[in-house]
């Protein structure tokens, strides 16, 4: 595969995001999940869960990025970045996710979805645009 970020679009700061093995990808939505969605066998009453926007503030008045107050439990993470669909990638917690007791699954994707995030007992207070995932390739 050619060079990851290749294939990842939107990229907020890209000497930052690329500095490692892979492209770190940044957080631009946090929502929680208000209502169930519902999966059956054929697909034809398949319904997304009712989601709403986590409420974000800044700390200072002054701040130019908000950030959000997670108590323990599940949301989702919506990314600023986007992928080409030219290749399949292998999308991961970056450790400093996990050493602060969150994560979220990892998998292969082509495109990235919203993915759930589950955060420990203490909660996280996560900042717009903080790197949380990396993606890799899917080899890798």
């Amino acid at each position: 595969m050619s060079e990851l970020s290749d294939y990842v679009t939107d990229i907020v700061h890209e000497p930052t995001q690329t500095e490692g093995k892979g492209v770190d990808l940044t957080v631009a939505e946090v929502s929680e999940i208000v209502a169930p969605g519902r999966i059956d066998f054929g697909g034809g009453e398949l319904e997304p869960a009712t989601t709403v926007p986590h409420r974000s503030s800044k700390r200072d008045p002054d701040d130019d990025y908000e950030w959000w107050s997670l108590g323990a439990g599940q949301y989702l993470v919506e990314f600023n970045e986007s992928l080409t669909g030219a290749a399949t990638v292998t999308l991961q917690p970056r450790t400093e996710l996990l050493e602060r007791g969150a994560t979220h699954p990892t998998v292969h994707v082509d495109e990235l979805p919203r993915i759930p995030l589950s955060v420990g007992g203490a909660g996280l207070k996560l900042k717009e645009n903080a790197r949380v995932s990396t993606v890799v390739a899917a080899d890798s």
